[in-house]
């Protein structure tokens, strides 16, 4: 099974360094990722991610894990926190960086407990994948969340990907998709991976908590178009 993601993380963290991963979208090419990103210390986070720390509250699901900057953040805090990561690299990393609870699996087919706080965090609503996509995701995590719990997500409005120098918004007549629906593709070395993604903005989130009986409300935004948003069941 090819695993871009996990090879960067576990190559990373073995030998301290390894080369960036190269992005390409179906509106982009050739960006890069960093190994370095997944292994961020506190200090180099920005206020989106650092606002979502500060509000999480009791037992905390943190779902993409990846090498699990942020579930080590919080059980250093004291939290009782569980890094749910689906490649299993990154979760043997995650394990051998001392984070105590680590689940190797799909959070779609996690079914076995109930979160105060679920995090989803670095674009977490991307992998929701489709705006139907993540209807679907977020009725499964209110069946994972206690009375009053939370979930903290954030994502981006990629419409400035659109906008002409005259403020005029492009759109591809041909696609009737959403805009934030975008499809990647991840090299590391001779690894690479397909998936589809998703970006969406407050105000869609927002209808698509609503119809999921959902409650949405933003937090904080990002500095480029990017916001965290805690979604509740009332």
């Amino acid at each position: 099974m090819n695993d871009p993601f996990g090879e960067a993380i576990c190559d990373y963290y073995e030998k301290g360094k390894a080369p960036a991963l190269t992005v390409n979208s179906n509106y982009t090419e050739g960006e890069k990722i960093a190994a370095s990103h997944f292994f961020r210390t506190e200090n180099e986070m920005p206020v989106i991610e650092l606002t979502a720390l500060k509000n999480c509250r009791g037992k905390t699901l943190d779902i993409g894990a990846a090498a699990g900057c942020h579930a080590i953040i919080l059980q250093k805090k004291g939290f009782n926190v569980t890094a749910l990561e689906k490649s299993e690299k990154a979760a043997e990393v995650m394990r051998k960086r001392g984070i105590q609870k680590v689940l190797y699996s799909d959070i779609h087919s996690y079914t076995e407990n109930k979160f105060d706080t679920i995090l989803l965090l670095m674009n977490g609503a991307g992998i929701g994948e489709t705006l139907a996509g993540l209807n679907n995701l977020l009725i499964h995590l209110k069946n994972l969340l206690t009375e009053k719990g939370q979930i903290l997500m954030d994502s981006s409005d990629i419409k400035y990907l659109f906008e002409e120098k005259d403020g005029s918004v492009w759109i591809d007549l041909a696609n009737d998709a959403y805009y934030g629906e975008m499809e990647y593709e991840v090299k590391y070395k001779k690894s690479v991976t397909k998936f589809k993604w998703l970006f969406v903005d407050y105000e869609t989130l927002e209808n698509i908590c609503k119809k999921a009986g959902l409650k949405c409300e933003k937090i904080v935004s990002g500095e480029h178009f990017d916001f965290l948003a805690r979604i509740t069941t009332g």
